[in-house]
């Protein structure tokens, strides 16, 4: 009998290893990538390893987390970072991968924008990848409020006091967010369910959409030049690599990736050891007190541009609420604002390259400026910024359309 299982253990294992080098095969003859291509490429694997990174570390900080909420404050600054050994290097990993994945978020997002990305059969990596920006926003949003502490409590009120704008069914939406009338523990014991459970289960099935719809179209170069990677395949496998103008996933790619990942995990790992206070508030600190409302309440600095646009129109609730619920849904929209079929870096087109840069600089005008009290001169240059965010988009189909006339519709 003993011979037998092991007979079937090495049949197992030799199966195994067949699976794999098949695997390999395939992804060296049948997936190709454009040799012209840059550092950003990359973004998309630190985005996988990052989250790889959040999973492992909630997994220890949870061992130890108590999702109450007279226990939860406690559970986090002194169990976690005073008494559980390397708890503290536990949380700084989390705490900072949550804040820098946003980062190489946007630095993605920007990417495929300015080399248009979005367009030609590719509508559905774009799509994909927007609504994973959106899910992310949830779970750092769920993760903010654990900790218990007083930019979480009251960052949790004003987020939720959003919903109450709805109409009609505003204020029983709240109440059934929060699970209560206030904030209180019923709405922590909710939120600990949605960042441990149910958003990391749903960006682990986008995540798998996001990459199989890669399968769709090639990637794109930087140049946006348009391949024949069949020919250029063959090039390639004939040993004319220098010709060819496509190179295997693995090892090729794969290998520049592995390059760029190395590199930042030097910079996010310096973070984590030496300048880890980025990624958290001081006032989160003090522990959640309803009955103090800190001096100002902001979010983190990854939804301070969203934020200013909601706060941007300081005279109106609701012009501020249909701002943001704009402000969120638009960049869904960009393969169907752009009508220039077009692809390619945004520094060929004439009129595109424009938007591109002064969104950017309005982006970066709303971060700032939604970290400052919004107060004299600074709601009203937040409400500048605002509108300019909003006409930026409503624009891009007239300067696409007059940019496509200029470029002779060239594709």
């Amino acid at each position: 009998m003993a011979e037998i299982k092991q007979a079937d253990g090495v049949k197992d294992w030799l199966e195994q290893r067949l699976a794999v080098s098949k695997l390999v095969k395939v992804l060296a003859t049948e997936y190709w990538i454009p040799k012209n291509i840059n550092f950003l490429w990359a973004m998309g694997m630190i985005l996988a390893i990052m989250f790889a990174l959040l999973i492992v570390s909630g997994l220890f900080l949870l061992m130890y987390y108590k999702p109450d909420a007279n226990l939860a404050f406690d559970s986090v600054n002194y169990t976690i970072m005073s008494e559980v050994a390397y708890g503290w290097l536990f949380r700084h990993i989390h705490g900072v991968a949550a804040s820098v994945i946003f980062l190489v978020i946007y630095i993605h997002m920007f990417t495929g924008i300015y080399y248009n990305s979005y367009k030609a059969g590719r509508e559905m990596i774009w799509i994909s990848g927007v609504l994973l920006f959106g899910i992310f926003s949830a779970e750092a949003f769920s993760g903010y409020m654990l900790p218990w502490g007083q930019m979480s409590y009251w960052a949790a009120t004003v987020i939720t006091n959003i919903f109450g704008q709805v109409p009609i069914i505003g204020p029983e939406l709240v109440i059934w967010i929060r699970g209560d009338y206030v904030v209180a523990d019923a709405t922590l014991t909710r939120f600990f369910m949605l960042h441990v459970v149910l958003l990391p289960l749903v960006i682990i099935k986008l995540i798998a959409v996001h990459f199989y719809a890669l399968r769709i179209p090639h990637v794109n170069n930087q140049d946006g030049e348009v391949l024949d990677f069949d020919k250029e395949a063959e090039k390639f496998l004939a040993g004319n690599k220098k010709e060819s103008k496509v190179i295997p996933f693995w090892p090729g790619f794969i290998s520049k990736d592995f390059f760029v990942l190395g590199v930042f995990l030097i910079f996010f790992f310096y973070l984590v050891f030496y300048h880890y206070n980025f990624a958290m508030d001081p006032v989160n600190f003090d522990p959640a007190n309803s009955m103090q409302t800190p001096a100002h309440i902001y979010p983190e600095w990854y939804f301070l541009w969203s934020y200013e646009v909601l706060r941007g129109f300081f005279f109106s609730s609701d012009l501020g609420l249909i701002a943001f619920g704009i402000a969120n849904v638009v960049f869904f929209l960009m393969p169907f604002l752009d009508k220039n079929p077009f692809v390619g870096p945004t520094s060929k087109r004439p009129l595109f390259k424009w938007w591109f840069w002064i969104f950017i600089i309005d982006l970066m005008v709303l971060t700032l400026y939604g970290k400052l009290p919004p107060t004299g001169a600074n709601a009203y240059i937040g409400f500048v910024a605002s509108i300019t965010f909003l006409a930026l988009f409503a624009l891009l189909p007239f300067i696409s359309k007059k940019e496509k006339n200029l470029m002779g519709g060239v594709k």
